[in-house]
């Protein structure tokens, strides 16, 4: 028989100290970390800065109080309030569309595909969905809406051209979060008899929450900014339209490049401004589903 050591480790006994080569190496990756790290920033703030240099000069109380309506691009003046409306009711109706099917879907494909063959088919579908060109979509709801069932150009439309953006986007965050929420939590729900809607609604939806909302909003910046779709489907307007539903619609894509297009200065100076507008509404809609998101999640209450 194999004699077993019963020779209990010496606590006082010390670690060999490290080699100046590992150190060497340690000191080496660390740097290469932090200057791909910097690297990375200098885009993002030079774009901020570009941005907010360019765009502060016209961030006034009527580029928010005013439209466009009546002003010519040389005019100085004018204002981007029915471009931001628009955004406005154009992404909320999408959200709204696009946020309930992909979670579904989502929940779907996690809880109850498995590997049977529709859960492939749908999976299959979402990563085709995911690299669809946008301009694409906007010739869909173009050629179907408008086209095909005889539509007016609209805020709605719009909407459905960046819900087909959105859904591949979401479905795939919310997909990963779902994955993440540890089997533990559904087998200790299913050993109470819970039934599994149950859980998925009271468990393990809760638990992922805060990363299905940082892919919601993710999603959102994307279709935020969009403007090849919009450009098919709402048309182009300097008035004022609060219904979604009926008549062209402006936003705040469009409102940017046609005022990009036109080489008035003062143009210029709406457009810059209009830039630096989308970036605060799409930060500060981030900043807000991150707090709501943190208060309704488990660990937060």
């Amino acid at each position: 028989m194999t004699a077993v050591s019963t020779r209990k480790p010496d606590p006082g006994a010390r670690l060999a100290p490290v080699s100046a080569g590992r150190k060497i190496k340690d000191r080496a990756v660390q740097s290469l970390v932090y200057l791909a790290f910097a690297l990375a920033l200098v885009p993002l703030l030079s774009v901020l800065w570009t941005v907010v240099v360019n765009g502060a000069g016209r961030l006034d109380p009527t580029f928010f109080q005013f439209s466009m309506n009546a002003v010519s691009g040389s005019d100085a003046g004018g204002g981007a309030y029915h471009a931001i409306i628009g955004t406005l009711e154009q992404v909320l109706i999408t959200s709204l569309i696009a946020v309930p099917i992909a979670v579904l879907t989502a929940v779907y494909l996690v809880e109850y595909a498995g590997n049977g063959r529709l859960g492939k088919v749908i999976s299959f579908t979402v990563d085709v969905m995911t690299g669809i060109p946008s301009i694409v979509a906007g010739l869909f709801v173009l050629a179907l809406w408008l086209l095909t069932f005889g539509f007016d150009f609209s805020g709605l439309a719009g909407s459905l051209a960046l819900t087909i953006l959105m859904i591949p986007t979401v479905v795939r965050a919310t997909e990963e979060m779902l994955k993440l929420v540890p089997n533990d939590l559904r087998e200790a729900s299913y050993a109470l008899g819970v039934p599994r809607w149950r859980t998925v609604c009271f468990v393990i939806l809760p638990t992922a929450m805060t990363g299905i909302v940082t892919g919601v909003m993710l999603a959102v910046a994307r279709v935020m900014g969009e403007t090849a779709p919009l450009l098919l489907t709402i048309f182009f307007t300097k008035a004022i339209n609060n219904d979604p539903f009926n008549g062209a619609q402006a936003s705040l894509p469009t409102f940017i490049w046609e005022q990009a297009a036109d080489p008035n200065q003062n143009s210029i100076d709406r457009a810059w401004t209009g830039a630096l507008v989308l970036i605060g509404i799409i930060m500060l809609l981030n900043l807000v589903a991150r707090l709501v998101a943190r208060r309704k999640s488990p660990a937060g209450r």
